[in-house]
């Protein structure tokens, strides 16, 4: 008969930073959580999240009588500059679709389960943070993030990976709480610009920086394209100011060249101007929440980064995206990034397009143009 013992030293085995048990209960104050309007959860479902439902354990994997939870960093190579400004870092190494990292780790974890009499199922949208706080394995951030109880230096990159399973197992002393030092002054709080950290662990997940740069609709406003600043997709500026993430952040970490591929792959000028095949190829099977339907969305925010870096070496980048992009919102987002940058070239760039037809390209230009003089 497995062991709980034998399980932990599994997923030691396999390079899993911790591993906890808790019970089967439904995670009531998770429903209470979601239905709460100062929540802003309620697009979820919209997206075909069942996360009320999937509260409880039962609705997951029927017979459910545990659950397991597995820690993984995601932060575990030197990550190229480009990349860290441009991405968050969780989606760096996100093989959900390609299922050639952390999917192989997790399949052969719950194969051994298998073979030792465990069936499982696992999880996507129980409550993952909340799960590994009632197995032990994570405390809770002013941010809103997870971070390790124990393993990757107590830092908030990691993936909670939750695990139903049909066999009683002793549950682990719970760590539901905030791990914040008493003298942090709201780092986190402070750094966020579109102000969608309210403090008392409260989020507006619709005013994230990460929300905005993948599930935002339509142009981007524009009281929040300088505050975007260069993320393209995601966001990280709160886990990079946090002092619990120091020690992470410190580690002398191994080159990956597959993260060094991205870099070059993923430029804002590859992005800006990539056609599907290339998106289908390079983009979609690494950051797959956007569909090449709303691939303007991908070049919008690439054309927004270009505009945030200052950097004068983009303005013929942004000027055939005005001529050639056939998305006005595109267009659009290259002639405030024009303006952004400024300078003589950038002022004739933006008076060979001020004849587009579109009246929201047009209104760009005229204010870009004003901006610059």
């Amino acid at each position: 008969m497995i062991t709980k013992q034998n399980i932990i030293d599994k997923a030691m085995e396999l390079g899993f930073e911790d591993i906890g048990f808790t019970g089967a209960e439904p995670f009531i104050s998770q429903i209470e959580f979601l239905r709460n309007a100062d929540a802003h959860y309620g697009w979820t479902e919209k997206i075909g999240l069942t996360l009320e439902k999937c509260t409880d354990p039962s609705a997951v994997m029927e017979g459910t009588k545990s659950i397991i939870v597995l820690i993984h960093s995601y932060l575990q190579s030197a990550v190229p500059a480009q990349l860290t400004g441009n991405f968050g870092r969780c989606y760096l190494k996100d093989d959900r679709v390609t299922k050639d990292g952390l999917a192989l780790k997790v399949k052969e974890f719950r194969n051994y389960l298998k073979e030792n009499g465990v069936m499982s199922k696992l999880s996507t949208s129980m409550p993952d943070k909340l799960a590994a706080a009632r197995s032990g394995v994570g405390t809770f951030g002013k941010n809103c993030l997870l971070y390790a109880a124990r393993g990757a230096s107590k830092s908030s990159f990691i993936f909670p990976l939750v695990v139903a399973v049909d066999t009683e197992f002793e549950p682990d002393t719970p760590s539901i709480r905030t791990d914040c030092p008493s003298w942090c002054r709201n780092a986190c709080i402070a750094a966020c610009p579109t102000k969608a950290l309210s403090g008392n662990g409260r989020i507006d997940s619709q005013k994230c920086i990460s929300y905005l740069t993948y599930h935002g609709e339509e142009l981007t406003p524009a009281e929040l394209r300088e505050p975007m600043g260069m993320y393209i997709y995601g966001c990280d500026r709160c886990q990079n100011v946090c002092p619990r993430n120091q020690p992470r952040l410190s580690v002398q970490m191994p080159d990956d060249d597959t993260l060094k591929d991205m870099s070059e792959k993923f430029s804002p000028e590859k992005l800006l101007h990539m056609d599907k095949e290339y998106f289908k190829t390079y983009i979609w099977p690494k950051m797959f929440y956007m569909s090449y339907k709303t691939i303007w969305k991908w070049k919008m925010n690439a054309a927004r980064a270009m505009g945030n870096s200052l950097d004068k070496k983009y303005i013929p980048d942004l000027l055939r995206a005005m001529k050639e992009e056939e998305d006005e919102r595109v267009r659009a987002m290259a002639a405030w990034s024009l303006g952004r940058i400024g300078g003589d070239d950038a002022r004739s760039a933006l008076k060979l397009s001020s004849g587009d037809s579109s009246n929201m390209v047009k209104n760009e230009v005229e204010a870009a143009l004003a901006f610059i003089e």
